[in-house]
């Protein structure tokens, strides 16, 4: 850090604002808020950091500081900076499309036409707009048949004689005839019921018209009628309730995990799940602040819905005045159905993109050829220990193992430890076992053990293989502060920066996960193995032949607790039985 920097750190207001960082060059590379900039901006020069953020930090020159006279004001113009500058290390919303409405004049002749908008102020207050519709095609395709059933005005300009349409019986030619406003106006009531969904009663009225003209054999005339039930189906299944309401609805959501952060959209109108957009981004500051900003960089060029629908753990206090009055956290019903479909799309679109990279051959073996550079040789073979418990009870560990960048599940191994909840003697235990036995057969050890955790379980481990007199290296797998994979760290303690958008980050992250899930996976079995245990065997009369007996009949020991006395009287002796359930009775909660 210059000094100038410092400098320029040590006076920092106590106040709300803005900050601008920069680079040598002089380009704003990150934009962010603060409720107090001293403290907020002074973070980012003390203390340890993810390698996203340690990056974007090395590459600061100078910063600029905008006060503002409230955090909601700071807010607004972290947006307006965010749109002006485009910053690098800032997630920006990239979906700027403007998407088609069918646009209905509210005053004069009424007429349908197709509108862009590209925000909520375009919006022309003498007209209604209904939409958005997916694409131009589909938002034409529905003016059209609304044009065959309702004979509106199609001309931009009026004409002075009535034209093609009017022969044709499209309009009803308002250039030359005069049309009594009344007519007009039960038109334009009949196309919004009909654009929200509500035409039931028109296809009423029209099913008993073709069924008159039918009994009096004006067979044509029925056929016209049938055309237009078929026409406002048509334009009603397109508007169909699909999301419980027929409110136009914005359903926000976000997941993050090891350090990216995926961005989900649901827009629904006039009850119709119409579109998703989705974003993938690497996180550089809390998940939170990053989500919000992000719902107000969609409503710079989108339009407001009647909702707008958010987790009820989203801070909202400073949000634009039109956009709070909208919000609503829903907690039952098919609004939260809709909220958790968003989470559950934005968690499984994440997920995939670890997936996807490990599943890539190419970035298999960029990954394997990254950490053969780290480790200075050539890694074909990788152990991952994990240790597990629940309070110091029942102490387990996993080790899984890769093969050139891939899951050799025949390799995988569970230990049941002795150590209770000591994580650096559980480690010692674990790669003694493993390691004594390798020696003693003498088979091939692997090209690099990783642990998960920081310099106690490294220095464990070496313990360890320096008494076997094994020289394999130990590297740990470390987290940052908010408990996300951030980087490895060598034999001296030395921290190793990935870079989380290299194939090595989603290489490391599955490979933590995989050894994470063996490891808790074997110590829940255990785990109910022991309650079965414990239990049944506690029970007077319930010996080994009769406790395998009850648990074949039933399946499991939670069946055993929802049985009558009757039902097991069928199995043990009704003494014993009434004995088990007495003794089940008890307890709260058995899981299967």
């Amino acid at each position: 850090m210059n000094d100038a920097l410092k400098a320029k750190l040590a006076v920092l207001p106590l106040e709300p604002g803005c900050y601008l960082m920069k680079n040598a060059a002089g380009d704003v590379i990150y934009v962010g808020k603060a409720k107090k900039l001293k403290n907020r901006v002074n973070q980012y020069f003390v203390g340890a950091h993810d390698y996203k953020v340690t990056k974007m930090v090395s590459q600061i020159e100078d910063f600029e500081i905008l006060i503002t006279r409230s955090e909601k004001e700071a807010l607004v113009l972290e947006i307006n900076l965010i749109k002006r500058f485009r910053p690098r290390f800032n997630i920006m919303f990239m979906d700027d499309k403007s998407y088609p409405y069918l646009r209905l004049n509210k005053s004069g002749y009424p007429k349908l036409s197709v509108a862009r908008l590209a925000g909520n102020r375009k919006k022309d207050r003498h007209s209604v707009y209904f939409g958005p519709y997916p694409d131009a095609t589909a938002a034409r395709v529905m003016m059209e048949t609304l044009n065959k059933l309702f004979p509106l005005r199609k001309c931009k300009v009026m004409p002075k004689k009535v034209c093609l349409y009017y022969h044709l019986g499209q309009c009803l030619g308002p250039c030359e005839h005069r049309i009594e406003p009344s007519v007009y106006e039960s038109w334009t009531s009949d196309i919004r019921r009909v654009l929200k969904g509500d035409g039931g009663e028109m296809i009423k009225k029209q099913e008993a018209l073709m069924a008159k003209a039918s009994e009096e054999l004006r067979f044509e005339e029925a056929a016209k009628h049938h055309q237009v039930i078929e026409s406002l189906r048509h334009i009603i299944d397109k508007q169909q309730i699909e999301a419980g309401s027929k409110s136009d609805l914005d359903i926000f959501q976000y997941y993050q995990a090891n350090g990216y952060l995926a961005f989900q959209i649901l827009m629904v109108r006039s009850g119709t799940l119409l579109e998703r957009y989705s974003s993938l981004n690497p996180l550089y500051s809390e998940p939170q602040e990053v989500f919000v900003s992000l719902i107000l960089q969609y409503y710079e060029n989108h339009p407001l819905p009647d909702e707008i629908l958010l987790p009820r753990d989203t801070e909202i206090a400073d949000f634009p005045q039109e956009i709070f009055d909208l919000v609503h956290f829903p907690q039952r019903g098919r609004k939260y159905q809709l909220l958790q479909m968003a989470k559950h799309n934005a968690k499984k679109h994440l997920e995939e993109k670890f997936l996807v990279v490990e599943r890539l051959e190419e970035s298999q073996q960029s990954a394997n050829q990254q950490l053969s550079d780290i480790i200075g040789k050539e890694v074909h073979t990788i152990e991952v220990y994990d240790n597990s418990h629940t309070a110091g009870v029942l102490p387990v560990s996993g080790m899984v193992f890769y093969q050139d960048g891939k899951p050799d599940k025949t390799q995988y191994r569970h230990y049941q430890l002795h150590q209770g909840n000591n994580d650096v003697e559980s480690m010692k235990e674990v790669l003694y076992r493993r390691y004594f036995r390798i020696l003693k057969e003498g088979r091939m050890p692997a090209d690099l053990i990783l642990v998960d955790g920081g310099w106690n379980q490294i220095a464990a481990a070496k313990e360890i293989l320096d008494l076997l007199d094994f020289s394999t290296p130990v590297y740990g797998l470390v987290k940052d502060d908010r408990h996300r994979t951030a980087d490895l760290m060598n034999g001296q303690g030395e921290r190793v920066a990935v870079d989380p958008e290299s194939p090595l980050f989603f290489f490391l992250v599955r490979m933590q996960d995989e050894v994470h899930r063996f490891a808790i996976s074997y110590h829940k079995n255990l785990r109910q193995k022991a309650q079965t245990r414990s239990i049944l065997d506690e029970i007077e009369g319930v010996g080994p032949t009769r406790k395998k007996q009850l648990l074949h009949h039933f399946g499991s020991l939670k069946q055993i607790k929802n049985a009558s006395v009757e039902a097991l009287s069928e199995v043990v002796p009704e003494a014993v039985a009434k004995e088990i359930a007495k003794t089940l009775a008890n307890l709260k909660e058995i899981q299967d």
